[in-house]
């Protein structure tokens, strides 16, 4: 009896143990981030994120996905490489919907970036997801977003990609590195689903230079290959 009795107060101690510990690292991150969390233009660096729009169409036709996003997107002009967004982030975390409600973004603003972001809903997102946390006038955002797109060049061999290419992700990471000068494995992360490539995400300064980012480097996929389904449209 005496050592059941014991045993379970020691249950009940090492709980309240577990919990002092869990509540004591909850109030750790928190206060890491609570000092700037979604202060309008208090962030460490950005995140371009470049989305493989074939992934995207054929994970959106799987699904029977049609929306107007999705056509505008996928039914006509061949979209290899498009800008999913450029996010601003900490050196760990990110903030998100820093102004409720967002100012309301301009459809002329919105309409002049679909040749870069081809999905009128993702426009919008954007700009009340992140656009708001850069501590930049709508214009201003998207112009930043121009710019960065401008840095990075694409591959030659991933613009016009015919058929179908199974790469690993370190070789697309490779691919990348090799066409702009001072980025790094470092400042580089490929993203994927079960099967295909999603995502190229790069890290760049507040003034759009490359710079490492190991957050996000370590959130790469860690898939031994990828599929790249082929750009298709007229």
């Amino acid at each position: 009896m005496f050592r059941f009795r014991l045993g379970s107060k020691s249950r009940i101690l090492a709980g309240y143990l577990f919990s002092a510990v869990m509540i004591g690292i909850s109030t750790q991150t928190a206060c890491a981030q609570d000092r700037r969390q979604n202060t309008p233009g208090e962030f460490d660096f950005y995140v371009l994120s470049l989305s493989w729009s074939p992934s995207f169409c054929e994970e959106a036709a799987e699904r029977g996905n049609s929306g107007r996003s999705q056509q505008v997107q996928c039914g006509g002009r061949p979209f290899s490489f498009v800008v999913h967004g450029l996010w601003p982030q900490y050196e760990h975390g990110f903030p998100d919907y820093c102004e409720r409600p967002a100012p309301r973004l301009d459809r002329n603003i919105m309409t002049s970036m679909l040749d870069l972001m081809p999905a009128p809903g993702l426009i919008f997102n954007e700009w009340d997801k992140h656009g708001t946390c850069s501590g930049l006038s709508p214009r201003a955002y998207f112009e930043t977003i121009r710019k960065a797109r401008s840095v990075v060049k694409i591959p030659a061999e991933f613009i016009d990609l015919s058929d179908p290419k199974t790469i690993s992700p370190a070789q697309i990471e490779d691919a990348f590195i090799k066409v702009n000068p001072g980025l790094s494995n470092e400042a580089i992360a490929v993203t994927c689903n079960r099967t295909r490539l999603s995502e190229v995400r790069i890290c760049m300064s507040k003034d759009l230079q490359f710079r490492a980012c190991d957050e996000i480097d370590r959130r790469s996929c860690r898939r031994e290959q990828v599929l790249m389904p082929p750009v298709r449209g007229g």
